[in-house]
């Protein structure tokens, strides 16, 4: 496997961002030639930090799933909108230019996020046809769509009640909090979005599940796939929920949530499947 981080910048950018690539290996007797899948991870923080509960044990998932990872640690806090959208569409861009040395099939780069990392990744899927997006990159905007998005417990909206408000903040600064609207998720969709999939929990007290049920009602209303999946009970921020993204007490661990990284599986082996 290669394990290389690549500095990332764009207007905006703090020095420690940057995206930190898993490149499965592909050697001669061993996956020769394969061109694999490439997930792109935003780990949550409501735009503070970002959490290593939802990074590195998230990789290795995934990488023991046959995708190649990258997870970018982009700039946060007083770092404002729009410099990590436009960080994570300079990870798309790097991903497109080292394709052919990391075998990543280019038709397939996902992006996924947990909770304000999620805001991000969905920022990524409703604007990446927008000028301010892809002009910053130089490249094409349709190499900037991402093949889907995966968002965990994703922060949404900014309706009063249920947003979360401290990502919005941090996010934004002092704005009045009608400009929350402009970077609220489910009103910039439509049929231009990629696929997605989300999971929440109904007993999530950070981000309230219901930024999940707009989200979905919002890409079902533009006729794109969505698939959603709701449990019963759960925190916020319970990354895979089993004892390797827990804290020592085993607070994070929460069995009835721990099917959804199967689920994700079955998910984007549909996805990735030739047409």
């Amino acid at each position: 496997m290669i394990y290389d981080t690549i500095s990332i910048q764009a207007e905006g950018s703090l020095d420690y961002a940057r995206l930190q690539i898993y490149i499965l290996d592909s050697t001669p007797g061993y996956q020769e030639g394969l061109l694999r899948p490439m997930i792109l991870v935003c780990p949550g923080g409501g735009y503070e930090h970002t959490s290593d509960r939802e990074a590195e044990p998230v990789a290795m998932r995934l990488l023991a799933m046959g995708y190649h990872v990258g997870i970018l640690r982009y700039s946060t806090a007083p770092a404002k909108y729009p410099t990590a959208l436009l960080e994570l569409a300079q990870a798309m861009k790097t991903v497109h230019e080292n394709a052919q040395k990391w075998h990543v099939n280019i038709k397939k780069i996902f992006v996924q996020g947990f909770s304000a990392g999620a805001h991000l990744a969905a920022s990524l899927g409703v604007s990446w046809n927008q000028e301010l997006v892809y002009k910053s990159t130089g490249i094409p905007a349709k190499k900037l769509r991402p093949a889907g998005m995966i968002l965990c417990y994703p922060v949404v909206t900014s309706e009063k009640g249920l947003a979360h408000e401290g990502s919005f903040q941090n996010l934004l600064g002092e704005v009045e909090r009608k400009e929350w609207e402009k970077i609220s998720i489910e009103k910039q969709v439509g049929i231009h979005c990629p696929p997605c999939f989300i999971w929440h929990t109904c007993t999530d007290e950070t981000v309230p599940v219901e930024n999940a049920l707009l989200l979905f009602s919002a890409l079902k209303k533009a006729g794109v796939s969505v698939e959603l999946h709701i449990y019963p009970e759960g925190k916020h921020g319970l990354s895979l929920g089993d004892a390797s993204t827990s804290d020592p007490e085993g607070n994070m661990i929460c069995e009835s949530v721990q099917s959804w990284i199967s689920l994700l599986k079955i998910w984007l082996a549909s996805q990735t499947e030739e047409k």
